[in-house]
């Protein structure tokens, strides 16, 4: 349900494609919300069939045609009536937090090696986030809070980074 509304979303914006709306993902909604290709046109097909978008054919001179998809009325109905309901919570599920959980068998090096690769995936996203935030302008409402849910994600990379110093610090004693 989720996926399907952040796609919404992303119609109200403008007409895309599959392809533009994957664009899309890994570039602005990706710090909060992930999808590959396969769920997005597989969630697409899903929109229209239930009538919250349209797809129109839309002829490439030297490329070839597009499915461009647009957003319906009784699909912006659907968004505003997702926006105005009461959040739901997700459960996080991450990988890395697993393998700290069960990381007791692993020796000083083992453990080393997977808060370094941690840090430093976590350091690369933070630097990716910074870049984008550093060229986003605010120029009206949707913008900004745009923005905002990009400050949110380089809070948590912040947070993220000072949380693998102290459990590190905490593990070396």
């Amino acid at each position: 349900m989720v996926l399907s509304r952040i796609i919404l979303g992303l119609l109200a914006l403008a007409p895309m494609t599959g392809y533009d709306l994957k664009r899309h993902f890994d570039s602005t909604v990706g710090h909060f919300w992930t999808a590959d290709k396969a769920q997005i046109y597989r969630t697409l097909a899903q929109l229209v069939a239930e009538g919250l978008a349209e797809v129109e054919t839309v002829a490439g001179s030297r490329a070839p045609d597009r499915q461009e998809h647009r957003i319906t009325a009784a699909g912006r109905a659907a968004l505003a009536a997702w926006l105005a309901s009461e959040p739901e919570r997700q459960v996080d599920r991450d990988p890395f937090l697993a393998r700290v959980f069960f990381g007791a068998d692993l020796d000083d090096g083992g453990l080393r090696l997977l808060f370094a690769q941690r840090r430093a995936a976590t350091r690369a996203q933070l630097a990716r986030f910074e870049r984008m935030r550093a060229g986003a302008e605010a120029s009206d409402r949707g913008a900004r809070l745009r923005l905002a849910t990009l400050d949110n994600g380089i809070a948590h990379l912040r947070t993220e980074l000072a949380w693998l110093d102290a459990v590190e610090g905490e593990i070396g004693e």
